[in-house]
């Protein structure tokens, strides 16, 4: 539940200073794909020293929906309330195009049960970028990557 406010405070401060449109990287998916891939990077946030965030994508974008399947591990360093790590996992689709860039590949992953929705901009093959639920980049959308493992 505390990722949600915290990220949904870095998003609304991210929309009052305006979003960045800038071009996006996108290189062609090799023929055949892990099908598993982890992604790691490290969120701002408010009130701590950053969210820790690991995704676990499973099977390809190309497979069949109840075949991708994601696991999403948050985790606060420093935070005054010291909550407990935050997992989610779910399905996760692949939506094409965002404002700004319509051949864009998008990762939509929608928690089982209670959760948000994410939206994760595929930058390339190596780098997952957190963006709004209206499909925009962030304006501090460097600091919103995740790196694959």
């Amino acid at each position: 539940m505390q990722i949600r406010t915290l990220l949904a405070g870095t998003a609304l401060a991210a929309l009052l200073a305006g979003c960045a449109a800038g071009p996006t990287d996108q290189a062609a998916a090799p023929e055949m794909e892990a099908t598993t891939a982890t992604y790691q990077g490290t969120l701002p946030c408010r009130n701590c020293d950053g969210i820790d965030l690991n995704v676990t994508l499973n099977g390809e974008e190309q497979g069949a929906t109840e075949e991708r399947t994601f696991d999403l591990e948050a985790s606060y360093r420093a935070h005054p309330q010291d909550p407990p790590d935050e997992n989610y996992a779910g399905n996760w689709e692949v939506l094409e195009g965002t404002e700004q860039d319509p051949t864009a590949t998008v990762y939509e992953l929608t928690p089982d049960g209670e959760g948000q929705t994410y939206y994760f901009l595929r930058v390339d093959e190596q780098t997952l970028e957190l963006i709004d639920p209206n499909l925009r980049r962030f304006q501090n959308s460097e600091m919103l990557q995740l790196k694959r493992l």
